[in-house]
């Protein structure tokens, strides 16, 4: 049970530490100073907490209808600081309109360097998303990457914020659950390729894109492959073009000239894995 004054205390008011994680909301710029992030719903906590994140505090609703059972077992067990937020104030953090959610989570950025990280597969599968501009597309890749095994996704350029909540949201937890990397460019990349070669590890460079030179299901996915998805309205740069050994395509019908971003990422990983489920028929 909580108890106001030991580990918990209530906010009923905006004060400086309210606006300070309602900062966290939109502005990048102090999300990233002060290296803490705000964590919406249900399943996004839960894997945040099956996976060890480093977590600030938890903010619950006081007042209104009773906390669910979730939401008390949560308060009861955790050794976090928690604090009590009267419904309109959380209801703000949580961008909603209609109810107040029971729980928002203060988490602490967590960053992993591609220069050092390696991954733990044999012929493991990294997803590069080049420039993403949309935060929720981002978290859509993380969530496909996380669903069909990629052991990391890597973010490449000045792009969305992988701790931005639209990301958070739309990865849907995933973001907890494998590590999501920066890098400047191309050449941090293709310097990783080159240690995992090195290291015994072959790797390949498969860029997505609509003139691909092979339909995703006619590459053989099979061996270590580092998938590129490029920008949303511009897709691959001069570098990835340059920086792959192959471009592959996915062949689709109707008016759409390609696929969305995601979409093409989901479409890629799902070839990849289904690929190492069983041997292609043409590939006997």
């Amino acid at each position: 049970m909580i108890v106001e004054g030991a580990r918990s205390r209530r906010v009923s008011a905006r004060n400086a530490g309210f606006q300070q994680w309602q900062s966290y909301l939109h502005n990048r710029s102090k999300r990233t100073k002060a290296g803490r992030f705000l964590v919406q719903g249900v399943r996004p906590i839960t894997i945040a907490f099956d996976n060890d994140w480093p977590l600030e505090s938890l903010l619950y609703r006081v007042g209104g209808p009773h906390l669910s059972d979730w939401a008390r077992g949560v308060l009861d067990t955790t050794t976090i600081p928690t604090i009590g937020l009267v419904p309109d104030l959380i209801a703000e953090l949580g961008e909603k309109t209609s109810t107040a959610p029971e729980l928002i989570a203060v988490a602490k950025t967590r960053s992993t360097d591609l220069a050092t990280w390696t991954p733990t597969g044999h012929a493991p599968v990294v997803v590069v998303f080049d420039r993403p501009t949309s935060p929720g597309n981002l978290g859509t890749l993380i969530r496909s990457a996380n669903a069909f095994g990629a052991e990391a996704v890597v973010v490449c350029g000045h792009a969305a914020d992988q701790f931005d909540p639209q990301c958070v949201r739309a990865s849907t937890g995933s973001l907890f659950a494998i590590p999501v990397l920066r890098v400047s460019d191309a050449r941090d990349v293709i310097a990783f390729r080159d240690r995992m070669q090195a290291s015994g590890v072959p790797m390949s460079i498969v860029g997505t894109d609509e003139d691909g030179s092979s339909a995703v299901y006619d590459h053989d996915f099979t061996g270590g492959t580092i998938l590129v998805i490029g920008n949303e309205s511009r897709g691959m740069s001069a570098a990835w073009r340059e920086g792959c050994d192959v471009v592959v395509n996915i062949p689709i019908g109707g008016a759409a000239s390609s696929l969305g971003a995601p979409s093409a990422g989901a479409v890629s990983l799902y070839e990849i894995a289904r690929q190492r489920r069983e041997p292609l028929w043409r590939l006997e």
